[in-house]
């Protein structure tokens, strides 16, 4: 019994590179110091909760910059846990992307008189969910990291206790990714019981030996449309529009980018270390739901008269746009990994410039119709002209990031070769020249339209911290298309290698 032992505490407490967990742990214990700090300073504690919350996701890109230094790949826990250039480029955008978010969550939950400590507490419970999940290579720690990113998020939506809005928001969201998880669950199951291995490895080896086997399609089918919820893919967008409108404005920017981007990279790891052999399978059902996602997300985007609900139908047309490639990654490989990626980090940028321009006007408006920016151009020039670029930069109008974007996701499909590729560039091609419309409507207002008369014009006052997030955001849109080469340095097929 005793000669037993040593192998049994190995088993337990295996040897941990520390320097590859080092993100994470930087980020739980800058949540556990933010905890801290709100039970012993209480009220006294919200001056410092925000400055300390982005301070700490600074400092966890310490880490990952001397991981990618090291230039090495790092696996633990039987291959479960991977750090390689794929999950390092992932977890640095997840914490600039939060770092960002808290810029724009410092005047709008302060003035809101809302607790404060909970919530940078539960920012980074969820980004540190987002960060696991890139080195995830295990159905297991793929959702346990994809829980620890929701339920915070759950709750992150219905933060403004008073306003029925926002408690619709939570409770649909999360009752869609409850039911999400169930159905993803249930698939996870299906490959487990046939691999008898939970590791994405095991799985591609059954996957390729099962070949047709039902369970396989069906274990694989119901492990997409679970993480097609997460992305906001049609049909199953259904309750991004209630949750972005209701939830406060971070929170919606948050999930449109942040969140989204972690459905993604879920998405590419079952495609390409889980799946690489059950094209077959996934092809079709990826393709439905890019064209599903380009087509119904324009044009139900065109007859929306508030901008957060435009916002939301154009992350579910974006969505479409980012499945695209991984439609046909069966033909093109690490092309389709870099595609992707490309597209997620543009976007990133793009749209949490345009939720910070929202959260600027509604300051002054305190509404979110379109209609209100009538005028915006005549007293806020500078919100006008940086809305514009951020709108026009969604819709690919070159030489603003966008375009790169969907050129990466134009190159990918064509690059396939195939009746699918060709198919979904032809379709993409209309729903960019769709999307347009509704893009270029909200900038006609802005610049076009007359100001109301009971608006008031005087200059419009942006905080220190949403004046910062609007500069980063502005800069990357435009450093982003204009020499596109800083970000293909990063998302090159070729230096991406997901690790199986």
């Amino acid at each position: 019994m005793l000669s037993s032992l040593p192998s049994i505490v190995g088993f337990v407490r295996p040897d941990i590179d520390w320097h590859a967990v080092a993100p994470e742990l930087t980020l739980l214990g800058v949540g556990a110091v933010v905890t801290l700090l709100d039970i012993v300073l209480l009220e006294r504690g919200r001056a410092y909760t925000s400055a300390l919350a982005g301070i700490g996701l600074l400092v966890a890109l310490i880490p990952i910059v001397t991981l990618a230094a090291a230039g090495d790949t790092r696996e633990m826990f039987g291959g479960a846990f991977v750090v390689d250039d794929f999950a390092l480029i992932l977890k640095a955008m997840f914490i600039v992307v939060a770092y960002i978010v808290v810029l724009l969550s410092t005047n709008y939950i302060a003035e809101g008189d809302y607790w404060e400590n909970e919530y940078y507490g539960l920012l980074l419970a969820s980004v540190m969910g987002m960060v696991l999940m890139a080195s995830a290579r295990d159905l297991v720690t793929i959702f346990v990291a994809l829980e620890l990113l929701s339920i915070p998020a759950y709750l992150m939506a219905a933060w403004r206790k008073a306003d029925p809005k926002s408690n619709e928001a939570g409770l649909k969201y999360y009752l869609m990714g409850v039911f999400a998880s169930a159905i993803m669950l249930y698939g996870m199951s299906l490959l487990f019981g046939l691999a008898g291995d939970t590791r994405l490895s095991e799985i591609a080896a059954t996957v390729a030996e099962e070949g047709s086997n039902p369970v396989v399609i069906l274990g694989i089918i119901f492990v997409i449309v679970g993480f097609a919820f997460k992305v906001s893919g049609f049909p199953f967008h259904t309750w991004a529009p209630d949750t972005y409108e209701g939830a406060p404005t971070p929170v919606t920017a948050f999930l449109a980018v942040a969140s989204k981007a972690a459905g993604f990279v879920a998405l590419m790891q079952l495609v390409h270390a889980g799946f690489p052999d059950a094209q077959d399978i996934y092809q079709p059902l990826l393709w439905i739901l890019a064209v599903g996602s380009m087509t119904a997300g324009n044009l139900i985007a065109l007859r929306q008269e508030n901008i957060v609900r435009l916002m939301a139908y154009s992350g579910v047309s974006q969505a479409g746009f980012m499945l695209a490639p991984l439609a046909v990654a069966g033909d093109i490989g690490g092309e389709a990994l870099s595609a992707v990626i490309t597209y997620v980090l543009i976007y990133a940028a793009m749209n949490l410039g345009a939720f910070a321009v929202i959260i600027a006007v509604a300051r002054r408006t305190a509404s979110g119709e379109i209609r209100s920016y009538a005028g915006l151009f005549k007293y806020a020039p500078g919100m006008t002209i940086l809305m514009t670029i951020f709108l026009f930069s969604l819709a690919g109008i070159p030489p603003l990031g966008g375009w790169f974007a969907k050129f990466a996701v134009f190159r990918a499909v064509v690059e396939a070769d195939t009746g699918w590729g060709y198919s979904l560039a032809a379709i993409a091609a209309v729903n960019s020249v769709i999307a347009l419309f509704y893009y270029a409507k909200v900038a006609r207002m802005m610049w076009f339209e007359d100001v109301p008369e009971e608006a008031d014009t005087t200059s419009l006052s942006v905080p220190p911290s949403l004046v910062a997030a609007l500069g980063l955001t502005a800069a990357a849109t435009l450093l982003f298309g204009i020499y596109p080469a800083v970000i293909t340095h990063f998302t090159d097929g070729t230096l991406i290698a997901l690790t199986p």
